[in-house]
C-alpha cells in the first residue's frame, strides 16, 4: 500500500512569508506551488521550485481565484472564459518558470475557493480543468475524492489523482466543513496522523459524522499555512510509515 504526501506551497508574497516551505518540501512527495493569483510572486515560485527540485518532490501548479486580500479562499463569481483565462495564465506561468530552472511540472491542484467551488459543480470544474490541459495536456489532476472535480477529470478522460485532507473535516457528500464551523480545521499532529493511517487503510473517507465513504486514495494534503503544517506533515508521514504505507509521489489514473 502507497500514498503520495502532498502540500500547498509558495505561498508567501514580497516581504510578507507564508508558512515554512524548506521545511516542508523535507517531508512531502508533491509541492502545488501558487502561481501569483492568489498568493505566492516570480521570486517566492522560484525559490520554492528550486528547493522542490533539489528535494527530488513532484512540483504541480496550484491556480485559483486572483485574490490575494482574500487568499483565493473567497468564492467569486465569474464568467467561466474569464476564469479559463486567468488559469491558462497562471499555469503558464508555471510552466514557464520549471522550464527556466530545469525542472518538470506533473500535475494541477485548484485553490481555496475554487477547489470548494468545483468540488460542488461538474461544469465548472470541467471548465477549470480543460483550462488546465488546454497549457499543459499531460497534467495529472490532482482532485478531491469522489466529489465533481474527480467525475469531470473521468469525463474528460485525465490522468488524476484522489485526494484526501489531513487537516480537514469532512461534511457527508465528500466535500469540506466549512472553514468557520467548529471542528473544521485539524490542529493535532497525533490526530491527523492517526486519522490518515485509517483512511488510508480502510481506503475511504471517514466523514465528521461518522460515515464512511469508500474511495481510492492517491494522495493526502496538509496545507502549508496553517501554524502547525510543518508538525502535522512529518507525523502524517511517521505514522503511515509506522504502519507500513509506502509514501512517494502518485503516478495518476484513469479509472
Amino acid at each position: 500500500m502507497q500514498v503520495d504526501l502532498n502540500a500547498d506551497m509558495g505561498e508567501s508574497f514580497g516581504l510578507w512569508t507564508m508558512g515554512n516551505d524548506a521545511a516542508l518540501l523535507k517531508t512531502v512527495t508533491s509541492a502545488n506551488i501558487a502561481c501569483g493569483a492568489h498568493a505566492g510572486d516570480p521570486d517566492v515560485m522560484a525559490k520554492t521550485m528550486n528547493i522542490a527540485l533539489d528535494q527530488a518532490v513532484g512540483i504541480g501548479s496550484h491556480p485559483g481565484f486572483a485574490d490575494l486580500e482574500g487568499f483565493g479562499r473567497r468564492r467569486i463569481a465569474m464568467p467561466l472564459t474569464s476564469l479559463q483565462n486567468s488559469i491558462c495564465i497562471q499555469v503558464g506561468a508555471t510552466l514557464g518558470m520549471a522550464k527556466a530552472i530545469g525542472a518538470t511540472v506533473r500535475h494541477a491542484k485548484l485553490h481555496g475557493a475554487l477547489g470548494n467551488m468545483t468540488s460542488e459543480d461538474e461544469g465548472m470544474a470541467r471548465g477549470c480543468y480543460e483550462a488546465v490541459l488546454s497549457v499543459h495536456p499531460d497534467a495529472i489532476l490532482l482532485v478531491l475524492a469522489t466529489t465533481a472535480q474527480e467525475t469531470a477529470a473521468r469525463s474528460l478522460g485525465a490522468r488524476f489523482a484522489c485526494e484526501i485532507f489531513a487537516d480537514r473535516a469532512y461534511n457527508d457528500d465528500a466535500t469540506l466543513v466549512d472553514r468557520n464551523l467548529p471542528g473544521a480545521v485539524i490542529h493535532s499532529p497525533s490526530e491527523a496522523g492517526l486519522r490518515m493511517v485509517e483512511m488510508v487503510k480502510s481506503q475511504a473517507i471517514i466523514t465528521a459524522s461518522g460515515k464512511l465513504i469508500k474511495t481510492p486514495i492517491d494522495s493526502i494534503c496538509c496545507h502549508g499555512d496553517t501554524p502547525k503544517a510543518v508538525e502535522i506533515a512529518a507525523s502524517v508521514r511517521l505514522a503511515l510509515e509506522d504502519n507500513n504505507i509506502l509514501v512517494t509521489a502518485f503516478s495518476g489514473r484513469t479509472s
